[in-house]
């Protein structure tokens, strides 16, 4: 039985953002990718193992390894457009088979009197660029706190204007809320009273936001070793009811053994896939000399990921969450003129004669 392609339409899985779902996507329709993008956190490793600051070329040239060296063994690969994204295509350290995401996002935006960061576009940057320049998807960073009023209403406010440009533009976006500390009546929270609520907060913001994005990047919603695994799975299976689109799984720069429980835990709740990036590279900076380093990124963290991409493969195709079969998507069809209806066009199917000469 044929489908019209109006039932995507009406998910809004459009022809570009379909498109951009199959990049990043293993062909069962989990997600296995990997961020390269870190701006500030990959920057203060280098410092720290270099004892200088890094120049830009060095910089550059460690995203490109990485990318390199992990890019053919991940359905898409998430860049940052500053460092990453022209070197690493330029240098054919991305096979065509993997997926490319670009971050919008500034690193190190600022934040309003009580600490709360406010998020800011990369300056120069923009998703109409991103899309220029040949990328599968848009990843936005929304640091979000649903309590916090005044960030929480910017942070939304930026979030809805990505997500109508990547409408507008037809490109696939991704959403990234982070939980952070802010101060509470001029204080600071403490360590304990953020973990106390970070599941609250990673749920409630699924509720908040997982509307306004293609595929949602959720936090693992608590502590391993806080909570009880019953616990943690019980809000895992809150997260994914809260969850509009497809969910993966960040890593959050934890250790690998602890990420693959999460990845673990995840997928049996309803997770398509996870986007993680430190915890399955970021000894790199410890290695003293380029060599070394190559060979733990062609080695450990090439394992890391494997690893990884066989849990994946046991998730909820993306194309599950949206309420739909493989099969149905091997049954939709357009009808004749809808390309010059698509964008706002507005031309019906011609009528008269056809032209038997003529090529459509």
């Amino acid at each position: 039985m044929t489908t019209s392609i109006t039932r995507l339409y009406g998910l809004g899985l459009t022809p570009g953002k379909l498109r951009g779902l199959q990049r990043i996507s293993n062909p069962n329709g989990t997600l296995t990718m990997v961020a390269t993008d870190q701006n500030s956190s990959m920057i203060k490793m280098m410092r720290e193992a270099m004892k200088k600051e890094p120049t830009y070329a060095e910089i550059v040239d460690a995203k490109v390894m990485l990318s390199r060296a992990l890019a053919p063994h991940c359905s898409g690969l998430l860049v940052d457009g500053y460092y990453g994204y022209a070197s690493t295509v330029a240098a054919l350290a991305i096979p065509k088979s993997t997926g490319i995401l670009i971050r919008v996002e500034k690193s190190g935006g600022g934040k309003n009197d009580v600490g709360a960061p406010i998020g800011e576009v990369e300056p120069g940057w923009s998703v109409a660029k991103i899309k220029r320049c040949g990328a599968d998807a848009v990843k936005l960073l929304a640091q979000f706190e649903p309590w916090e009023l005044d960030s929480a209403e910017r942070n939304f406010e930026l979030t809805r204007q990505i997500y109508e440009q990547c409408v507008q533009h037809d490109i696939l976006f991704l959403l990234e809320p982070l939980h952070f500390p802010y101060k509470v009546n001029g204080v600071e929270e403490s360590k304990e009273q953020v973990l106390a609520r970070k599941a609250k907060t990673v749920i409630e913001t699924a509720h908040y936001l997982s509307r306004y994005c293609d595929v949602y990047k959720a936090e693992f919603p608590g502590t391993l070793g806080y909570e009880s695994d019953q616990q943690l799975m019980d809000n895992l299976k809150r997260l994914n009811d809260a969850c509009v689109k497809p969910w993966v799984l960040l890593s959050a720069g934890v250790d690998y053994d602890k990420y693959k429980k999460q990845v673990e835990m995840a997928m049996k709740a309803g997770a398509s896939g996870i986007l993680g990036g430190r915890a399955f590279w970021k000894e790199f900076f410890t290695y003293p000399t380029p060599a070394e380093r190559q060979k733990f990124a062609e080695t450990e963290c090439v394992r890391r990921v494997k690893e990884t991409d066989a849990i994946v493969q046991t998730g909820t195709p993306w194309f599950a969450k949206y309420g739909l079969t493989m099969e149905e998507l091997h049954s939709i069809r357009a009808t004749e003129g809808w390309h010059a209806r698509y964008g706002g066009g507005t031309a019906t199917k011609a009528t008269g004669p056809a032209d038997p000469h003529a090529v459509y």
